[in-house]
């Protein structure tokens, strides 16, 4: 339970970070959306190095689904784009991805 609220708050700090730059670059607003975007970002790499996990590498694979159903939530309420059949079912596959990452049974591997 604890992985899920640490990727969860690097979720929003990793899209709320990128959005940033997206308002800035794509929707023309002021570069100070930069400056909350870096402290976003920051959040999301502090947020993800709280997940308890054995190797970097796996934490960050297992986070990949949550960040697709986040990135999805946000277009929703964020972008007011309301997420299709697809989208739907594209998240459905990475989030058992991520389950399996996350709570397959690990022996030796070689």
């Amino acid at each position: 339970m604890t992985a899920l609220f640490w990727y969860a708050v690097a979720a929003v700090g990793e899209i709320a970070g990128c959005f940033a730059f997206w308002a800035w670059l794509r929707l023309e607003k002021s570069a100070a959306w930069t400056v909350p975007g870096v402290a976003s970002l920051i959040v999301f790499a502090l947020a993800l190095t709280r997940v308890d996990a054995a190797a970097a590498g796996r934490a960050f694979a297992a986070y990949g689904g949550v960040y697709i159903l986040s990135s999805l939530l946000w277009m929703w309420v964020v972008e007011d784009t309301r997420p299709d059949r697809w989208d739907w079912m594209g998240v459905g596959l990475c989030l058992a991805g991520t389950a399996v990452i996350l709570f397959g049974p690990r022996g030796q591997s070689r």
